[in-house]
């Protein structure tokens, strides 16, 4: 059966996966997320303080206002230049969350909590991976899913989140206002755009199965364990070709035994046989044309990327490492939760607002002239840029000063200089490429 003018209507976003301490070289947690997105859509960094706030204040999420709460912790991470929300990010008490569409018998509302809104404050509230999670179900109960997470467009639509600090990970997966929550028992999780928890879960909303059985979707109860994918998973938006493929790639790779920030990074850059090197030519019917690593515009395009190591250490700061657009023609680049972001990094909106995510779109664009030639260039440069910045990061963060306040002082430097380096790199090799 022809799928093709199915696919081309239906936008998704999103994989990513968590190893825990038993997975990985270092013994701590590595989280990563791809955020897909509209192609042209500029998707820089965001951070933001800790804060406190007066009682009775409110809070303006995206399209509904909500109760503020006492105290908020500082996060950083990547939104679409014009949402409130984030696709993933990570807080100062080291958890870090990333949502995905997944497609439900349950039709998300026009207004209510974009899966952005809910990603940011599930970091701004959640002072644990566990309590992140019931952060984000309380509040789903209560105002529900809703509103449209598309400038162009008024698309509500449903979410899961991959949720993770050193000690534990935990993926929730929301219909409407009932959900499943599973926490990763072995060690690892990851999370595509369908609904995955079975009947492996380990907690449910409190009508979950009562709502199920009542549409037919489940039967009355007979003594078999409720399946929530089987109840609530739909096929007919967007068929299983779409996210199987890249599900498979993120499972395969936590199942590979043990990991680092270098492999998780490649499997952000994954492109199936391709590599980290995207090959065009691929049917939308076929699965490796959609990767993880996505170049499958109007259905997704990856505009964002983070890896992170999660080492639950007070006294050593946390390290996150971002890509703007496509990780395969990007370099993935530090920065710290608590210091500033390079003004560059933070800025974009129209075509003419410049900044760095701006500048990255303008090589990708080079690249995407000829794939074949261009792209295994690019991804040569940057892999040498990036070995010598995570040597010299590593050497930075394991000579910090005792004293706090001149630790931050050198993180600072750390971050501000890469950064110059990187904008150096990247309008020499943009000029390379146009050149080839």
């Amino acid at each position: 059966m022809k799928t093709t003018g199915r696919i081309a209507r239906v936008r998704v976003s999103c994989d990513s996966m968590v190893a825990l301490g038993s997975r990985t070289a270092s013994g701590h947690t590595i989280f990563a997320k791809n955020s897909d997105r509209p192609a042209a859509e500029c998707q820089p960094l965001f951070r933001a303080a800790p804060a406190t706030w007066p009682e009775g204040a409110r809070l303006q999420c995206q399209t509904i206002e909500i109760d503020q709460v006492p105290e908020t912790f500082g996060f950083l991470g990547a939104r679409p230049h014009w949402l409130w929300g984030l696709e993933h990010g990570v807080n100062d008490r080291g958890v870090a969350i990333g949502n995905h569409t997944i497609f439900t018998r349950d039709a998300a509302a026009d207004i209510g909590l974009l899966g952005m809104d809910l990603v940011r404050l599930g970091l701004e509230r959640g002072a644990s991976a566990e309590a992140a999670a019931h952060v984000i179900i309380k509040l789903i109960e209560r105002h529900g899913q809703g509103g449209s997470g598309y400038a162009d467009t008024h698309w509500p639509y449903n979410n899961s989140f991959l949720i993770a600090d050193a000690d534990e990970a935990w993926l929730l997966e929301a219909s409407a206002s009932r959900w499943a929550l599973k926490r990763a028992n072995d060690g690892a999780l990851s999370a595509s755009n369908h609904v995955s928890i079975g009947s492996d879960w380990d907690s449910l909303g409190h009508d979950t199965i009562e709502h199920a059985v009542a549409r037919d979707w489940w039967p009355e109860p007979t003594g078999v364990r409720f399946d929530f994918a089987r109840a609530y998973r739909s096929i007919e938006v967007a068929p299983p070709v779409i996210s199987a493929g890249r599900h498979a790639t993120t499972c395969a790779a936590l199942a590979n035994g043990r990991l680092d920030l270098a492999a998780v990074e490649r499997v952000m850059r994954d492109h199936y046989d391709g590599g980290e090197v995207h090959v065009p030519g691929a049917s939308p019917e076929e699965e490796r044309y959609f990767s993880v690593c996505m170049h499958a515009d109007p259905v997704g395009t990856t505009t964002a990327s983070m890896v992170i190591e999660l080492h639950g250490a007070a006294d050593r700061p946390l390290l996150a490492w971002m890509a703007l657009t496509n990780p395969c023609v990007s370099p993935y680049l530090p920065v710290f939760v608590g210091t500033r972001l390079p003004d560059e990094l933070t800025i974009g909106a129209d075509d003419d607002s410049g900044g760095a995510w701006r500048r990255f779109k303008a090589l990708l664009t080079e690249v995407e002239k000829d794939f074949a030639v261009r792209g295994p260039y690019v991804r040569a440069f940057w892999r040498d840029f990036e070995a010598a910045v995570a040597t010299e990061t590593a050497a930075a963060v394991a000579g910090l000063p005792a004293d706090a306040a001149s630790s931050l002082a050198a993180q600072q430097e750390l971050v501000d200089r890469t950064w110059a380096r990187a904008s150096e790199a990247l309008e020499s090799l943009t000029g390379r490429v146009r050149r080839l």
